[in-house]
C-alpha cells in the first residue's frame, strides 16, 4: 500500500506530475526489457517516462490489492462497490486527463491509457466504469463545453463520488450513430426530449448523462445536438439492468426520455454539432477501450503463464512444452504490438499540434489501437483457456471471466467491422492527399 499512498500524495499535487509530463516529447522510447518476467512484468518493450511508470506501478499495486482479489465477486454479484470507485477517484483516476482547475489530475492521454490497462488487468468492470466516465462523459464536456459547463458538470464529478454516462446508441440504430430517432424539440427556453437510448454503461448509478438527440430531422446527422441531463430528472426513467455475458460488475441499461424538459443552456456546443462531438469523443474513447482490452489480455497472459509454470505433465511443467511455448509467443507478440499502437495513438492525441492537422491520424490510430487490442484480448483469453484446459472452463479460475470480459471490447465504441471501415477510410483519404 505504500505505492498507493505515494500516488495519493502526488495526486494532491498534480502540477508536479503535469510539469514533468509537459517536459516529455510525447514519444514512446523502446528499450530492451524482458516480457516474460512472470505476472509482475512491467510495461513490456515500452519504456515509459518516470511519472507514467510511477502511475503504472501505483495503479497495478492498487488493482492487485483492491480489485483483483474481488473481481470474481464483483462479476457474480453484478456490481463494483461504490467504495472502490471512490478509491479510484481518490487516486485521481476518475478525472485523469482533466485540468486541475476543474478538479482533475492534470495528466495526459498516455497516462490514461496506462492507467486503464492496469485497472482493467485487475478488474475489467472497474476499467469500463472508469473509461465511460473519463472518455465519454467528461470528454465531450471538456472539449466542447463552455467554461461554466466545465465548472458545473466536470468539477463535481472528478472525485469518484459521482459518475456520469454517455447516451448515443439506440435500440434500432446499432453502429449507425447518425440515425438518432431520439428527438429534442425547442419549447421556449427549453428542449423537450423523447426517445430511448440503449446499452448505457454506468446507466444505473450515474448522476448525469451526455445525450444526443435530433433537433432538425431535415439535416439528418447534421441535425443532431448534444445535451447535458442530470439524473434523476422528471421525464427520464431507466430500463431494466441488463444481465450481461461479461463486464458484469458494471451496470448497463436503457435511458427512456418521455417529455423530458432540458434547459437550453444545457446544450453542449452548437445546435447541430452533436454528431461531430460524438465522433470525436469516440476517437478518444477508443484509446481507453484499447487500454481496457490490453489489461484483459495481460491478465489472461499472466494467468496462463502462472498456471503453465505450475502444472506438471510427464514430470515437467507444461510451460516447457513446445505447443505451450508457441501459444505464449503468439500471445506476447500480439500484446506488445497492440500496446505499442495504443501508446502511439495516445501520444499523438497528446502531441499538442493543431487538431485539424492530426485529426485523421488520431482517428486512424485510435481505430487501429482499439481493433488490435480488442482482438488481442479475445485471442489471449481463448489461448489462456486452451493452456489451462479443463481448469480454464470453470469459474474457480479467472480465465473464463477474462474470456467473457474480452468479447465486449470487440463490440462497444465501434465494432471490429466498423473499425476496419474507419481504418480503410482514413488510409484512402491519406493516400488520395499525396
Amino acid at each position: 500500500m505504500a505505492a498507493v499512498q505515494q500516488l495519493m500524495s502526488l495526486s494532491r499535487s498534480p502540477r508536479h506530475i503535469a510539469a514533468s509530463i509537459k517536459g516529455w516529447n510525447t514519444q514512446c522510447h523502446v528499450s530492451v526489457r524482458p516480457t516474460l518476467g512472470g505476472v509482475r512484468h512491467a510495461s513490456g518493450l515500452v519504456e515509459l517516462p518516470e511519472t507514467h511508470e510511477m502511475l503504472r506501478k501505483t495503479c497495478r499495486d492498487f488493482a492487485e490489492a483492491e480489485l483483483q482479489p474481488y473481481a470474481s465477486k464483483f462479476d457474480k454479484e453484478g456490481h463494483v462497490p461504490q467504495e472502490k470507485v471512490k478509491a479510484m477517484g481518490e487516486l485521481g483516476l476518475m478525472a485523469l486527463a482533466v485540468p486541475e482547475e476543474y478538479g482533475g489530475t492534470g495528466m495526459d492521454y498516455l497516462a490514461y491509457a496506462v492507467a486503464m490497462e492496469e485497472i482493467s488487468r485487475g478488474c475489467a468492470s472497474a476499467g469500463v466504469i472508469m473509461s465511460a466516465h473519463n472518455s465519454l462523459y467528461i470528454g465531450p464536456i471538456q472539449t466542447f463545453g463552455s467554461e461554466k459547463q466545465k465548472q458545473d458538470w466536470i468539477t463535481p464529478f472528478s472525485t469518484g463520488d459521482r459518475v456520469g454516462c454517455f447516451a448515443l446508441s439506440e435500440p434500432g440504430n446499432g453502429s449507425d450513430a447518425g440515425a438518432a430517432s431520439t428527438t429534442a424539440k425547442k419549447d421556449g427556453s427549453s428542449y423537450i426530449l423523447n426517445g430511448t437510448k440503449a446499452w448505457i454503461t454506468n446507466g444505473v448509478e450515474s448522476e448525469a448523462t451526455v445525450v444526443f438527440a435530433t433537433t432538425d430531422k431535415d439535416k439528418k446527422h447534421r441535425g443532431i445536438s448534444a445535451f447535458y441531463v442530470p439524473k434523476p430528472r422528471e421525464g427520464l426513467s431507466l430500463g431494466k439492468k441488463e444481465d450481461k455475458l461479461g463486464i458484469r460488475g458494471s451496470s448497463t441499461c436503457n435511458l427512456i426520455f418521455e417529455d423530458c424538459q432540458v434547459p437550453q443552456e444545457n446544450m453542449i456546443g452548437q445546435p447541430g454539432s452533436g454528431f461531430k462531438i460524438a465522433m470525436m469523443t469516440l476517437d478518444a474513447g477508443r484509446i481507453g477501450i484499447a487500454g481496457q482490452a490490453l489489461g484483459i489480455a495481460q491478465a489472461a497472459f499472466d494467468c496462463a503463464i502462472d498456471y503453465a509454470g505450475k502444472r506438471m505433465a510427464f514430470n515437467a511443467p507444461i510451460l516447457k512444452m513446445q505447443t505451450i511455448q508457441q501459444k505464449i509467443a503468439d500471445m506476447g507478440l500480439r500484446i506488445e504490438s497492440a500496446r505499442l499502437l495504443t501508446y502511439k495513438a495516445a501520444a499523438l492525441k497528446d502531441a499538442g499540434k493543431p487538431y485539424s492537422k492530426v485529426r485523421i491520424f488520431v482517428e486512424l490510430l485510435a481505430a487501429m489501437a482499439k481493433l488490435s487490442a480488442s482482438e488481442t484480448a479475445t485471442f489471449c483469453a481463448h489461448q489462456s483457456i486452451q493452456i489451462l484446459g479443463g481448469m480454464g472452463y470453470v469459474s474457480d479460475m479467472p480465465a473464463e471471466r477474462h474470456y467473457r470480459d474480452a468479447r465486449i471490447t470487440e463490440i462497444y465504441e465501434g465494432t471490429s467491422e466498423i473499425q476496419r471501415l474507419v481504418i480503410a477510410g482514413c488510409l484512402i483519404k491519406e493516400y488520395q492527399a499525396l
